[in-house]
This record gives C-alpha cells, structure tokens and sequence, in this order.
C-alpha cells in the first residue's frame, strides 16, 4: 500500500505544477489537499491540521500589505520614485544602479517585490524607449533592487522567512539572510548591467546625458502623502529600533492615517494582496501536515541523491530557483524548502553550521531568477514595456536571463556562502 508520505510529496508537486501552468492559487489547493490526504486518507482530526495554520504570520501579512497599499493608492510611493530619479540629473550612464536602489530600498521598506514593480515598471520602461537603452537593462536592474529589498524584515518575504526560521530554532537572522540576499542579487546585477550595454552606456557618457531625466517633472507632495511619508518613517523606526509588532504595529499606523483621511480605507482593503497571503498561509498549511507525514523527508532525500554535504546549497539553490522560475517564490519556494533545509543536512551529512548558509541560498535563488516573464515581476516589466518594442522578442530573453540566474545565482550564493563563509 502506497504510504502517506509517498501521496502527499505526489500531491505537492502536481499542486505546483498546476500553479506553474495555470492561475489557480496553490493556497487554495493546498489547503483542499490537506484536508483530504491528513482527513480523510490519514484519519487526523481537522483541528489538529489547522493547528498548522500560521495565524502570527497571517497577521504580520495583513498588517504590512494594508499600510503599504495606503502609501501606493494614494501615490506617495511612486512620486518618491520619481523625485530620485529626477535626483541624476541627466547622467543616463547612473539610471540603471539608480533603479537597483531605488528598487532595494522600496522593496526592502514593506512592500515587497511585486508592489515595487508594480511601481516602477511603467516609469522604467518608459525611461527606456526615451534614452535608447535596452530595456532588458533597466528592467533586470529594476527588478533585482526590488528582489533584494524583498527580503527585509518588515517586507513580505523577510516577514515569512522570520517566522519558517523561528520554527528552526533559529533567531535574529532576518538582517544577514536579508544581505545575503542583497549580496547575491547585487552580484547578478553587475552580471546584467555588463551583458545588456552597460559598457555602452560608460562609453557615450557625455553624449548621453538626457533632460529627460533632469527635466522630469514631478508634483509637490500632498499634505496626504507628507502625512503618509511620516507615518511610514515611524513605523520603521518603531519596529527596528523599539521592537514594536511588525504586524499590529502596522494596523496601528495604518488606521491612523486612515482617521487622518490620507485614503480611501475600502480602496487599501482591496488593494491587499489576498491571494498572495492566502497562497503563503496555505501551503504552510500543507507543508506542516507533510512534515508530520513524512513527504518532506522524503522530498529531501530525492534532493539528496543527487548532492553530497559539500554541494547541498548549490543543488538545492538551482532547484528551487528553477521551479521559482515558474512558481511564486514567497507561496511555494519559501514555504517549502526552508521547513525542508535541516533534514537536506542531515541527509548528506553536513554539519549544523550549514544551515544559514543553505537557508541564504534557498532564498536568493528563489527571488533572483524572478525577472523570468513567467513570474509576477518579470510578467509586469513585459506587460509595460513600450508599444514598438517587439516583445516577443523581450518576453524570450527575460525567460533566458530568468533560467539561466538559477545556475548563476546559485554558483554566488555557494561561493559565497559555503566557500567563503559571508558573513
């Protein structure tokens, strides 16, 4: 007889392939699957699979999506964009770094990867066709600020990963798993910005300074926004330096300036990103009743067979970010493969020390190969690319960058992490 944890590893992987080839959400299916392969194949009473629903991670989700959809509804983000950009005054050859900072630091202070392209794309896209420069180049910059920054403490993917890691025992890591990221991600940048014309651009530095970044006009803040701004700057200094509560910290200061009237509260409800927090939650769900079954040991030494301790992070950094290349990296490859990262060691015998190092290779493999157009922020730097840009052509080299960064990225991420031993 097939055993529990054979079925529920088989229902694992057809649950992402089919968020990898559809648009149903794998929370959603996750949980549906839980409850038949844990109720009804296993015979576990359904309290005790809820009992695997993250609720504190549900919360700080909640909590940061609601005050950072506030600040984007009401353009405070966005003009904030425009006013650095405008920073540069004409200097083309500094755009693209510009855009990997400028996506760090508004990824890295809540929103995320997906709302700082959401942001940015249509300002760089359009900055693209304007100057003349690939607009490969400055989506890939763009993009990869925003993956770097995603994994802050208070942005959505350090938020999960705090919580998977607490579950390990392991604590105040949030910062170096974060630079870790940042490292491998600034790493693939000098790759692209070499790859795509960066040279170019060095070159015909003083023939292409444009008044389009210099005259790039841009509104003064409104009292809303100046409002905003000041709230978002209490947050962050209240969570970093007095420890307040990522997430009812930030219902706090998100129903204040809603009293404040700095925007429409029904509009930032709705502007949350539900399916995405519905898909992390659900697939924990999922990923907590595998544990208890035995599918994610067994996950692991499928991964194993093929590493030995010294090449663990680097197998396991090109498999998750292969599979990240199609499948959302905050709902299924964080969710999935970190719980999964102590029983990879012990299956190839590495040494507990290993384990940040893997844990650090898991997440920048995953966030760096999502400029591939079949993830969210790639599928948002394509859909606003200019109306003469041929993007047939545009979609085919993002999914060739987007592959080829699961090996790159993971090659940083070994040399740096396990070789180096950063930091």
């Amino acid at each position: 007889m097939v055993s529990l944890a054979v079925i529920s590893l088989v229902a694992l992987i057809i649950v992402i392939i089919v968020s990898c080839i559809s648009t149903r959400n794998i929370g959603v299916m996750a949980l549906g699957v839980a409850l038949v392969i844990g109720h009804y194949l296993g015979g576990i009473k359904v309290d005790d699979i809820l009992k695997g629903y993250p609720t504190s991670l549900f919360i700080m989700l909640a909590g940061t999506t609601f005050l950072f959809a506030i600040a984007q509804i009401n353009g405070t983000l966005e003009k904030v964009t425009k006013y650095v950009i405008k920073g540069i005054k004409g200097k083309v050859v500094l755009l693209p770094w510009l855009l990997f900072f400028i996506g760090l630091v508004i990824g890295a202070a809540g929103p995320g990867p997906t709302v700082t392209a959401a942001l940015l794309a249509p300002t760089v896209m359009l900055l693209a066709k304007e100057l003349g420069i690939s607009p490969l180049l400055l989506a890939v910059m763009a993009g990869n600020g925003g993956h770097a920054g995603g994994m802050s403490p208070i942005a959505i993917g350090g938020i999960i990963t705090t919580g998977l890691t607490a579950k390990l025992g392991l604590t105040d890591l949030s910062v170096i798993i974060w630079l870790n990221n940042v490292l491998v991600h600034f790493g693939t940048s000098i790759v692209a910005f070499f790859v795509f014309g960066g040279m170019k651009l060095m070159r015909k530095q003083n023939a292409g300074e444009s008044s389009v970044l210099a005259n790039l006009r841009v509104e003064p803040f409104t009292r809303e926004q100046k409002l905003t701004l000041a709230g978002l700057l209490i947050y962050i200094v209240a969570v970093i330096g007095f420890k307040m509560d990522i997430g009812l910290g930030a219902f706090l200061v998100g129903m204040i300036l809603i009293f404040l009237k700095v925007a429409d509260e029904d509009k930032a409800i709705k502007a949350m990103p539900w399916g995405a927090i519905l898909m992390v939650t659900g697939v924990t769900v999922m990923i907590t009743l595998m544990t208890k079954v035995g599918g994610i040991d067994l996950f692991a030494g499928l991964i194993a067979i093929f590493s030995t301790a010294g090449s663990i992070s680097f197998v396991t950094g090109v498999v998750s970010g292969i599979i990240s290349a199609f499948a959302s990296t905050t709902g299924v490859i964080l969710a999935t493969f970190i719980p999964m990262a102590p029983i990879l060691l012990q299956k190839v015998g590495a040494p507990p020390q290993e384990l940040l190092p893997l844990i650090s290779a898991i997440v920048s493999c995953g966030f760096v190969v999502d400029m591939s157009p079949l993830s969210t922020s790639g599928a948002i730097y394509l859909a606003n690319a200019h109306a003469s840009e041929d993007k047939s052509k545009l979609f085919k080299n993002m999914l060739v960058w987007g592959l080829s960064m699961a090996f790159v990225g993971a090659a940083i991420a070994w040399v740096a992490f396990s070789l180096l031993r950063i930091p």
